[in-house]
């Protein structure tokens, strides 16, 4: 409810396709006819800033004490497809006519005007309206805790929000479902083949069976803790806990993590532009985050992959360190460069679940950095991500 102060008289409120005075009983309505305004009416829609009712994000519409609409905002024109014209000065049932998902008429169901007279509303619920889906909450105004309705006041909102989360989270479930699969079917089915026949295989047969169920677990791992940093970045809980970092000795140790993997040393230069600030960070996701870009670089780049350390250069952005990761590989598409960092985004159809990058802009993002993404001069793609300096963590 828009509540304003008592006492205040003279204020004229607009809402669409009426107008309420404050000190008037009624008002010209878009009928023609005089539309009743109850007592307090400035309470209801006037809060001293004049406030428009068009200027709320969400549908109000206000209903006063014999069920008729006097306030039927721009939002809820949008949301619904119906003109405040057609809205304001009919009856409720008919300006607004909801129903729930079984067809039932959903005004003659809450009948908020009779029944229990300590009902303060309805909570928000998903109606339809006209063939379409509404989230609708509805507020009852009462004189005193037990008196009659003198106004509803309802909130509505459209489902595209909602429908886009519920898909993102399908989504997310059927590729964490699909790759899991793969590897608790090879771990189930290697285990389960030297549980029986233990004795027929070599000592080679057994360690190789073993390693791949070691690396297998190792990619569940990783799965799970990535769905863990997923849900911590979505709710604002991920922890940076800053410690001294040295940029230039964690991206040596990514480098010749890659070369022991089996990457040629000679792919991989090294740029370093000293001295740098120091600079406090979390080293555990600093590390996530250079593996995950030189991962990407080995994986889905060609040619020489070049890492770039130095001082922020900009003038504009605090002191900090500025990392570049870049390659010669065919880069990606200008098309794509907004979609980089979103969810289940894969540059390629060589694997993964497409949430490494998303994770990674998180994890900048709670440092106080930023991340982008370019064409680097070799025409590959160029990741660049600065972390300001900050302070450690027990000064903090």
């Amino acid at each position: 409810m828009l509540g304003g102060p008592k006492g205040v008289t003279g204020m004229n409120v607009r809402t669409s396709g009426t107008a309420v005075t404050a000190d008037s009983r009624r008002s010209e309505g878009p009928l023609g006819g005089a539309v009743p305004t109850p007592a307090g009416e400035q309470d209801a829609l006037g809060t001293g800033l004049g406030l428009d009712p068009d200027d709320l994000p969400d549908g109000l519409v206000v209903a006063d004490e014999s069920g008729r609409v006097i306030c039927f905002n721009a939002a809820a024109a949008r949301i619904t497809d119906i003109l405040p014209k057609d809205a304001v000065g009919r009856p409720l049932e008919h300006a607004l006519p909801l129903q729930d998902i079984e067809g039932r008429r959903w005004w003659r169901l809450t009948d908020p005007y009779g029944g229990l007279a300590i009902r303060r509303g309805q909570p928000e619920r998903n109606l339809l309206l006209g063939g379409r889906e509404v989230l609708v909450s509805v507020r009852y105004v009462r004189s005193r805790p037990t008196g009659p309705v003198q106004r509803l006041v309802i909130a509505l909102r459209g489902t595209e929000a909602r429908r886009r989360t519920e898909l993102s989270h399908a989504e997310l479930i059927a590729t964490v479902a699909h790759e899991l699969r793969s590897p608790l079917t090879s771990v189930k089915g290697f285990t389960a083949t030297l549980l029986q026949k233990w004795e027929r295989f070599t000592d080679d047969q057994k360690r190789l069976m073993l390693e791949t169920v070691d690396a297998d677990a190792n990619r569940v791992t990783r799965l799970i803790a990535e769905l863990l940093d997923i849900s911590r970045i979505d709710s604002g809980r991920l922890e940076v806990r800053r410690q001294r970092v040295d940029m230039s000795a964690a991206v040596r140790r990514h480098v010749q993590a890659q070369t022991t993997a089996g990457q040629r040393p000679d792919r991989f230069l090294i740029r370093m532009l000293e001295p740098l600030p120091d600079l406090w960070a979390d080293p555990d996701k600093v590390d996530q985050v250079l593996g995950n870009l030189l991962e990407n670089a080995v994986r889905h780049g060609e040619g020489t992959v070049t890492i770039e350390v130095g001082p922020v250069s900009d003038t504009t952005s605090a002191e900090g360190t500025s990392v570049t990761v870049s390659d010669e590989g065919p880069g990606i598409p200008e098309e794509s460069m907004s979609r980089v960092f979103t969810r289940f985004w894969r540059g390629s159809k060589r694997g993964g679940t497409g949430l490494g990058l998303y994770i990674v802009k998180g994890i900048v993002e709670a440092h106080g950095g930023t991340i982008t993404v370019g064409r680097a001069p070799a025409g590959g793609a160029q990741f660049r991500f600065s972390l300001p300096v900050a302070t450690p963590a027990f000064m903090a």
